[in-house]
This record gives structure tokens, C-alpha cells and sequence, in this order.
């Protein structure tokens, strides 16, 4: 396994990952966006499939 340089050993895991760790370790609920209860419709999920599978699969292009 790679080694890291020694430069990095002043960063640290961010606090919102620790306890997201930590709330795994003990079995919560996570209560935070991005965490559906359920699987998305099987429609939904073969749309986005069909929309890749056609090549549409990067960022939209910023015009800011």
C-alpha cells in the first residue's frame, strides 16, 4: 500500500465525517440530506442508466 509523505500528517478527518463514523459505529438514523429511507422508483433508476449508457455522464458546462 502507498505511503503518504509525512506533509500530509496535518490533515484531519473533518468533523462532519467523524460523526457520520461515529453515528454509524452506534446505529443511528442519519438525519441529513442525501440519505433517502428507500431505492428510488426502478423508473428513475433506468433513466439515469439509459442517460449514461447515451454518453451524457458529465458536468454541464460554467459560464461563470
Amino acid at each position: 500500500m502507498p505511503r503518504t509523505s509525512r506533509r500530509t500528517s496535518v490533515f484531519t478527518e473533518s468533523l462532519i465525517r467523524e460523526m457520520s463514523r461515529v453515528a454509524a459505529q452506534h446505529g443511528a438514523i442519519n438525519l441529513s440530506q442525501g440519505f433517502p429511507d428507500g431505492d428510488p422508483p426502478a423508473a428513475l433508476v433506468q433513466a439515469a442508466k439509459d442517460a449514461m449508457d447515451a454518453g451524457r455522464h458529465q458536468y454541464a458546462v460554467t459560464w461563470g
